[in-house]
């Protein structure tokens, strides 16, 4: 029975601290569940062990349990495969085969070991959809199953099983909704599988476009659609993305890997399932080739695409990582990402407008990679008068506008005048000393217990040029 591949996984994890981003939050132990796939491999999922810094596994009925090492995560699709460090400790558990993507009204079992027992638990549930869904874990669209069963903690990366036969990896629950659950299914299983078996990266790619849908018959006409045909009109294109260079805003996007994309946004998937178009990503690994097609100037023009990781403004979650800072003149900057809006308790109403707006609305360009945030400001007496710019965004500094958080780094480094202008959004002008200011790093580092002037991403040459010159 599948049910005998079934670990428990045992993970103590260390959240970086997007208030203080230059310490972590204090660690914490959590468990989930897991499904041995190979000789000495379990496969669970990413969120289960994000951000560990230890992790264990128990088999079936077992008291002891062993370390295990994460081998190759995919956030993306919430999935990770851990290698145990103890040879034969899995020896005479069975691994686990994987089945084929269940069908609607399917009965399927969770299996798993929630929170309130020691002892693995079996519930039931029916297949009520398959279509793309947003992964929690990563804000990431992709190909899930949803079934009619609870995903309570700790069943989180445990197997789901139809036939003897994993069918899907457990991950979340549907928000508002009691006793739903969804599954990662089959097929994104072995695109992650495959990926770690010929080294490939294990992101899911992204297309890299905005779009609109083209339900409007005015519109249709005006773009030159007849009453039958299908497309989504392209409004925006991810600097970097897949995209870039081959679709441009004012296409309509007709098709993506040989499927008809509907008015609607959606294609009719493995003959089956009519879903977000987007489903083919999970088809194709990052350096992959995809046909689409667009409507362009009344013509239609095929096109190949070279697959990329997803592109985007704000970079969703991160994870094994720690943030991205610097300080200078006691201003603390950070890169915008989901982590930093997340440090407000109900973010998505109480962050700035001006970052939800851009989180929800912007794309890269060449210009402007990434948005560079006044995270907060440590009082001291080089910045007086300036607290109230705290939360707002870099628009320039002397001038030129930062691409990301390393180009404004680097432009500070740069510094060679007397003074130096950083400007902020509505109109904020920050003027600094440059010597004063890097006077004022030193001190302010020993006076708020700050490790560093910058975190290690940025490089030791960068601190060098934020502090004293004798320092």
């Amino acid at each position: 029975m599948a049910f005998h591949s079934v670990v428990k996984v045992y993970a103590t994890t260390q959240n970086p601290n997007y208030d203080t981003p230059w310490m972590g939050t204090a660690p914490s132990s959590s468990t989930g569940s897991g499904v041995v796939i190979g000789r000495g491999q379990v496969l669970t999922g990413a969120h289960v062990v994000a951000n560990a810094t230890f992790v264990q596994i128990q088999k079936l009925d077992a008291p002891s349990k062993v370390i295990a090492r994460v081998a190759a995560v995919s956030h993306d699709l919430d999935l990770a495969l851990l290698e145990v460090t103890e040879p034969g400790y899995l020896a005479e558990v069975p691994v686990a085969k994987l089945g084929p993507l269940p069908k609607i009204q399917d009965r399927v079992s969770v299996v798993g070991y929630p929170v309130g027992g020691e002892e693995v638990s079996i519930t039931e549930g029916v297949v009520s959809r398959i279509e793309v869904q947003e992964y929690a874990h990563s804000q990431r669209c992709a190909l899930a199953v949803t079934v009619d069963a609870a995903i309570n903690d700790g069943n989180s990366g445990g197997p789901v099983v139809l036939e003897n036969a994993v069918v899907g990896i457990a991950f979340q629950t549907r928000e508002g909704a009691e006793a739903i659950g969804e599954i990662v299914p089959v097929p994104l299983i072995e695109h992650f599988m495959t990926a770690v078996a010929e080294g490939r990266r294990t992101s899911l790619p992204g297309i890299g476009v905005r779009t609109m849908k083209l339900e409007n018959p005015v519109l249709r006409r005006r773009l030159g659609l007849g009453p039958d045909d299908g497309g989504v009109l392209v409004t925006g294109v991810a600097y970097g993305g897949s995209a870039s260079g081959h679709i441009r805003p004012g296409d309509v996007l007709l098709s993506v890997n040989g499927l008809d994309v509907a008015e609607n946004a959606t294609v009719l998937y493995r003959g089956q399932f009519r879903t977000a178009f987007d489903v083919v990503l999970g088809d194709h690994h990052v350096g992959d080739v995809m046909s689409a097609a667009v409507l362009r100037d009344g013509q239609r023009v095929a096109l190949e695409i070279e697959l990329r990781d997803g592109s985007s403004l704000v970079p969703g979650s991160q994870y094994d990582r720690s943030p991205t800072y610097l300080v200078f003149g006691g201003l603390v900057f950070q890169p915008l990402t989901r982590d930093f809006l997340e440090a407000w308790t109900k973010w998505w109403h109480q962050a700035p407008k001006e970052l939800l707006h851009i989180y929800q609305e912007g794309l890269p360009t060449e210009a402007r990679r990434g948005v560079v945030v006044v995270a907060q400001i440590l009082a001291d007496e080089v910045n007086v008068g300036y607290t109230s710019f705290s939360e707002t965004t870099v628009s320039s500094v002397d001038g030129v506008a930062p691409r990301d958080i390393r180009h404004f780094a680097e432009l500070l480094a740069q510094a060679r005048g007397p003074e130096i202008e950083i400007c902020t959004s509505f109109g904020g002008q920050l003027l600094f000393s440059v010597e004063a200011a890097r006077a004022a790093n030193a001190r302010i580092l020993e006076r708020y217990r700050i490790p560093r002037v910058a975190s290690e991403d940025l490089g030791r040459d960068l601190e060098r040029a934020l502090l004293p010159r004798e320092a």
